[in-house]
């Protein structure tokens, strides 16, 4: 039976005809989706992971389990979606192994508060709107760089909710902890974060 012949498309009826390829075992869909897919799936492993190295071991991981159980593929999330949890997991793996060394604490970096409630230390105002500032590489580049100095595991859940836009059930899930553990480490993790971009924006005139 001849091949499917497979488009460079990143559409649904692609993606279908993708996963009928990797099913059938043809070459030429193997290839086809490292190459429409890889790159997105390094980009979630190098947001989680920090590094191009362990985010490149987590996707070649990910790609090679997706592909030995191709069985348990059923269609009900496209293959993208399937491709993204099995990388997304694939990564915490890794960082689950990091944490047998001695974790980095997230107190310094969260705001100390008076007992009425508001802060000890108002936040610095920005003086550039972020959104603005985004446009910019360098600015990017900044924002990536905080983003990488939080802890494993608090760097995990604010990329996995605010980055990959994942619903909370989804992340408990996936790091094998409760929703309130979720909102927690959220929380705590945008406060870090918002120090860290304080010297960012704050400093800028």
């Amino acid at each position: 039976m001849p091949e499917t012949t497979i488009s460079d498309s990143s559409t649904d009826s692609n993606m279908e005809s993708l996963a009928a390829g990797l099913r059938a075992g043809q070459a030429a869909a193997f290839e086809m989706t490292v190459r429409q897919l890889g790159g997105r799936m390094l980009t979630v492993a190098r947001q989680l992971l920090g590094n191009d190295s362990d985010a490149q071991d987590a996707v070649q991981d990910g790609f090679l389990t997706a592909f030995r159980s191709l069985e348990r593929f059923e269609g009900r999330s496209s293959l993208a979606t399937w491709l993204h949890r099995i990388v997304v997991n694939a990564a915490l793996m890794k960082l689950r192994s990091r944490r047998r060394l001695r974790e980095q604490t997230i107190e310094e970096l969260l705001p100390e508060y008076l007992a009425d409630g508001h802060q000890a230390q108002p936040a610095p105002r920005w003086n550039e709107a972020p959104l603005f500032a985004l446009e910019r590489e360098e600015t990017r580049s900044e924002v990536r760089r905080c983003i990488d100095m939080l802890p494993d595991t608090h760097r995990s859940v604010l990329i996995l909710r605010d980055i990959q836009e994942l619903d909370t059930q989804t992340v408990a899930e996936l790091l094998e902890i409760s929703t309130d553990a979720v909102k927690v480490r959220l929380h705590r993790a945008r406060q870090a974060l918002r120090t860290l971009l304080d010297s960012v924006f704050g400093a800028r005139n």
